[in-house]
């Protein structure tokens, strides 16, 4: 399917939410007016190698595609940065999560207008699952922002989404759902054309949860605006018209990225969706942040209270910090409550949050015996019941290096182990192996036992 959106807006969103996007050092920095030609030219020529890429039938040669443009050697370092965001996402989409997370990594700087860490406070950790599902029993929406390169940022979603629907919570929206997908309800799975960040499987999990929960999902894409303000106004008037001026009774939870969800003050030379969305709506929602406090790989890239309450703590599931009042910890003004997920824990290369708090268990695949000896190979697990349109519940690649002579440089899922292991819910499923070209190589079908 031909890429849909432009993904300039979303560079910028995650630039200015957050530090600064790691980039080659120079010897003198450019101007701002010589740094922002350096972006439209990146993202001209980012774009464009984007859309090519997408001409590939399928998803993993899509992704090699990206691989070698982001290896060419381009010394722009705004092309660098850009690209880097790019192959992240498809990373995503083939379930290299550790690549992913390394290959786009954002500077979390500390602000000026940082609140004080939570550890020089009373405020008192709890499990995010439980404090944000408590702080939203009175609300009519919440907004939850995600890193899109970082599917770490999707699970305490998925996780939630029960607890919501049991608070009454009925409507579920995402960044970047296409409305053209009018099927979507019926046919119960997102597909390709569903959306552009549905083509990672906890994405997908996200949205396929919402259905089966019963849920009304809702596409709220800006449709012709491409970005800065005019994307936030139309986003909001979208998500009014779409769920409250039909259903004026509803509650929403919603899915979007970065800064998209603050509440105040200035964002991308205007004003946040959300912001506009108070204005419209006279809704007061629950603001998550979840993109700030996270692990990266190169811990230098964390925010300055990360590794202290990871110390002190050692958490094994996403917390938040109340305050003896009652009130939530946020970071920064504009949201409501600020989220510190644990350092991801890798199994056999993949990290274990894939299984969404204990909703997934691991299930062993060997590439020996999907692959044929076919690399680079794609293994998928599509639940049984669904199409073979349907997004899969999990991705697995494998490319290890070559029994005789030297391996490339190319980036290698799971270090080139030639064994992983998908993460599925219990039920039945259907294993396919395709390689580069989309050819099936293997299938088979499995059951993952309660």
């Amino acid at each position: 399917m031909p890429f849909r959106w432009p993904p300039l807006a979303c560079f910028a969103a995650a630039l200015l939410s957050s530090g600064v996007a790691a980039m080659p050092e120079q010897k003198a920095p450019p101007t701002p007016e010589q740094w922002h030609a350096m972006q439209m030219r990146a993202a001209d020529k980012a774009d464009r190698l984007m859309r090519e890429a997408d001409t590939r039938k399928s998803l993993l040669g899509r992704y090699e595609a990206m691989l070698a443009a982001a290896s060419a050697g381009d010394a722009n370092p705004a092309f660098q940065a850009i690209i880097g965001q790019y192959l992240a996402w498809y990373e995503t989409f083939i379930g290299d999560y550790p690549n992913a997370a390394a290959n786009f990594s954002i500077q979390e700087l500390q602000q000026p207008d940082d609140r004080p860490s939570p550890l020089q406070s009373q405020a008192q950790p709890q499990p995010a699952v439980e404090a944000i599902a408590m702080l939203a029993r009175d609300r009519q929406a919440v907004f939850f922002n995600e890193a899109h390169h970082l599917p770490l940022t999707r699970t305490l979603t998925v996780e939630l989404l029960a607890r919501l629907r049991e608070e009454g919570f009925d409507t579920f929206a995402a960044e970047t759902l296409y409305a053209s997908d009018d099927e979507l309800a019926a046919r119960g799975y997102p597909v390709e054309g569903t959306g552009f960040y549905t083509q990672e499987p906890i994405c997908a999990e996200m949205v396929r949860t919402a259905l089966k929960l019963g849920y009304r999902v809702v596409a709220y894409e800006a449709e012709t605006e491409s970005g800065g303000d005019a994307r936030e106004s139309r986003q909001a008037r979208n998500l009014y018209a779409r769920v409250f001026k039909q259903h004026p009774q509803a509650r929403l939870v919603l899915d979007a990225g970065y800064g998209h969800i603050q509440e105040s003050g200035p964002y991308l030379g205007g004003r946040s969706m959300a912001e506009y969305f108070r204005t419209i709506s006279g809704i007061d929602p629950l603001t998550v942040d979840q993109v700030v406090l996270i692990p990266h790989p190169d811990s230098a890239h964390d925010h300055p209270y990360y590794l202290p309450v990871m110390q002190k703590l050692a958490p094994d599931q996403p917390l938040v910090f109340m305050e003896k009042d009652g009130k939530p910890w946020s970071l920064r003004a504009g949201y409501d409550v600020s989220v510190f997920f644990p350092p991801p824990v890798l199994r056999r290369g993949r990290p274990t949050w894939l299984s969404l708090g204990g909703l997934r268990k691991p299930y062993a695949v060997r590439g020996e015996d999907m692959c044929r000896e076919a690399y680079p190979c794609l293994v998928e697990a599509r639940y049984a019941d669904e199409g073979e349109d349907a997004i899969a519940a999990d991705r697995l690649a494998f490319d290890p290096p070559p029994r005789y002579g030297k391996a490339d440089d190319g980036l290698r899922p799971a270090d080139g182990a030639s064994a992983g292991e998908l993460y599925l819910r219990p039920g039945k499923y259907r294993l396919l192996a395709t390689d580069a070209q989309g050819h099936p190589l293997s299938r088979r079908n499995i059951t993952v036992p309660q």
